[in-house]
């Protein structure tokens, strides 16, 4: 199925959907990021990284596209807004990791991984935040060995996330290394990763996965907006 485009609010560039994030406005008229798009009514959407979010919000310029998007309609913009939907995004990509865990499509354990990458049936790793250089860079050539890229700088990407933080969002302990040996799991984790790393800093390297798709992507997360503006959707 194809991915519906939709055209950002703020520099016009236009992309799929689960690589945008939708606002949407409360009952009460507040801004709110609706980070699974499910929330009914008129959204408006934006691909900017929080820098530039940021940067909008300062100078005006959310406020009027968001006008524009939302007909004129009396809205409040969060102070906060960019913090919120930083920690929204977060909160999708642990849950879209703890879901590939309950569902078995994710690996733990350095051997375990390192059999999986050298066997050539990983398709992508990551390293928690406070992983150690050395089993980092272990894994990682192992997965360069298996998927016949030696000599390449493929690497598995180190999360700005503990393995406190990991093992919490995957209900284990001590979560250091991430492994994913089915291709559709690797895709749909890397998307959800990939939207998140891309609006809290723009600088981070790519999410690396065989299959990952180009540019940041979506996915759905708690917390969600119960109830919006009853107009049609905004592209």
């Amino acid at each position: 199925m194809t991915d519906p485009i939709r055209s950002c609010i703020l520099t016009r560039d236009r992309d799929g959907r689960d690589h945008l994030i939708r606002l949407a406005v409360s009952p009460d008229g507040v801004v709110l990021p609706d980070i699974r798009a499910k929330a009914p009514g008129r959204g408006a959407w934006i691909g900017v990284p929080r820098g530039e979010l940021e940067t909008a919000i300062a100078k005006k310029k959310l406020r009027g596209a968001l006008a524009r998007a939302f007909k004129g309609a009396a809205i409040t913009i969060p102070d906060d807004l960019p913090r919120m939907i930083a920690v929204a995004l977060e909160r999708n990509a642990l849950d879209r990791l703890g879901l590939e865990a309950k569902t078995g499509t994710l690996m733990t354990g350095s051997e375990r991984i390192e059999t999986a990458a050298r066997s050539g049936k990983l398709h992508a790793l990551y390293h928690a935040s406070d992983a150690g250089t050395d089993g980092n860079r272990k894994l990682d050539q192992a997965w360069r060995i298996g998927s016949d890229r030696e000599g390449s700088d493929v690497r598995g990407l180190a999360l700005p996330i503990d393995r406190t933080i990991l093992g919490l969002a995957l209900g284990r302990g001590n979560v250091v290394h991430i492994g994913l040996t089915d291709r559709a799991a690797a895709k749909r984790v890397s998307d959800a990763l990939g939207r998140w790393l891309h609006f809290v800093g723009p600088d981070l390297p790519p999410v690396p996965c065989e299959t990952a798709s180009q540019g940041p992507s979506a996915s759905g997360l708690s917390g969600d907006l119960p109830a919006v503006t009853t107009h049609e959707e905004f592209e």
